[in-house]
């Protein structure tokens, strides 16, 4: 509690005169407030998103841990915990598969918890939720404080959990504060919880600024003719492949470079065209390589419940990059990118055609007024400062709260 007081008290002088720099929530030192325990149901390695950027300029302030999905292995339970470069301490429990029984799953991986909490020394601590389904590992434990980072509509996604939104209920109950993943998703949640605010898809500029460059060639690129359309993500039941199909048709000449792992759908299903490239899972720092490389890059998902409320973040590093884009109607894409006219808006084949013939007939000229436009756009769009606004909102809530209770413990005493 002395951790959390001072974490307060830091609060209120933060309050009456906020400093300018949106690092100096960064840099106070460590063993000054609690640890911080994130719950994921992406696995750290799996693409490098969201939970990453925050986690790892949170780690500066904070001991933080990240606790992934269990696996299963042939010998007992237990976790498995390593210390990544950006001091983030991932936690993968490891279950036994010789019991798999449902109703024994719950409870042995709260023990696993648990011995992490003992081993690691974690006494007081902030949880921050990703999926409202860890909830039923934690109910044991009492955090000082609970953040919900509710970065997808996830129980519109492919084999989502039946019980995804009775749990999300319950998360919103237990919340002191509810971030969203962008402002669609905000409007569909704001009336849930009474402290939740949009915090839409960052960059990290100096990162994807790179893809400018003339770069190196990655080796499964540089032979792979021009006029290149490229794509990174992951590709799932999200991805349309109908058009990408379609366009590969059309405009054989065209070549289409298609980065990410496949998940959730049949990879048998992707279309197969000698002009559409599959180059499969590239980590987070190649990925200007493959961009410098790119004459325009596309957002190609289906407009369907899984992509509703999405905010894909690879818009902004896109055009980091200083690459065109055309993007299906995606609403946190059309409001405010396809609004400012900075990117192209084709939910079809000759729509998309149409679009990136126009973009490659632009002069020099009105390519660097766009850029020039691009650039002011993303002036104070960083990870670096969604993580310092969302420290505000956290420290106001924790403010907010004990004020709140040392106001209930002054009424109980008169």
């Amino acid at each position: 509690m002395i951790q959390l007081m001072y974490l307060i008290k830091y609060s209120s002088q933060y309050k009456i005169k906020r400093m300018k720099s949106n690092q100096h929530l960064l840099e106070m030192n460590k063993g000054t407030g609690p640890d911080l325990v994130c719950f994921s149901h992406l696995r750290w390695d799996f693409v490098y998103q969201r939970p990453q950027h925050l986690m790892s300029r949170l780690a500066k302030r904070f001991r933080t841990f990240f606790i992934e999905e269990p696996v299963f292995h042939n010998a007992s339970d237990t976790y498995k915990i390593r210390l990544t470069n950006e001091n983030v301490w991932i936690v993968t429990p490891q279950l036994s598969q010789s019991s798999q029984k449902k109703a024994t799953l719950l409870s042995r991986q709260k023990q696993i918890i648990s011995l992490l909490f003992l081993h690691k020394k974690i006494n007081e601590f902030v949880f921050w939720y990703y999926t409202p389904m860890a909830l039923k590992i934690t109910s044991h434990l009492n955090p000082q404080m609970v953040i919900y980072d509710c970065m997808d509509e996830l129980s519109a996604f492919k084999f989502a959990p039946a019980e995804l939104k009775i749990m999300e209920a319950e998360l919103f109950s237990k919340a002191q504060v509810v971030f969203t993943g962008g402002q669609s998703l905000y409007e569909a949640k704001k009336n849930a919880h009474h402290n939740i605010y949009p915090f839409p898809s960052s960059i990290d500029k100096v990162h994807f600024s790179q893809g400018r460059k003339k770069l190196v060639e990655p080796a499964d690129q540089k032979d792979i003719p021009q006029l290149r359309f490229g794509f990174y993500g992951v590709i799932d039941e999200r991805f349309n492949i109908q058009m990408i199909k379609e366009i590969a048709e059309k405009r054989p000449e065209w070549q289409l470079v298609l980065i990410g792992p496949v998940v959730k759908i049949n990879p048998d299903d992707l279309p197969k065209c000698s002009n559409i490239h599959y180059l499969g899972s590239k980590s987070y720092n190649e990925l200007p390589f493959y961009l410098s490389g790119w004459d325009i890059a596309m957002i190609p998902f289906e407009k369907n419940e899984s992509t509703k409320y999405i905010s894909p973040t690879k818009t902004p590093e896109y055009l980091a990059a200083g690459k065109p884009v055309i993007s299906t109607s995606i609403t946190d894409v059309v409001s405010p990118y396809g609004d400012k006219k900075l990117v192209y808006i084709a939910d079809d084949a000759d729509t998309f055609i149409a679009a990136a013939e126009k973009e490659l007939a632009k002069k020099p000229a009105e390519i660097k007024r766009w850029l020039k436009t691009v650039d002011t756009f993303l002036e104070n769009v960083s990870w670096d400062y969604t993580t310092w606004q969302m420290m505000d909102k956290i420290q106001d809530a924790l403010l907010a709260n004990t004020t709140g209770t040392e106001t209930n413990k002054l009424k109980s005493v008169a």
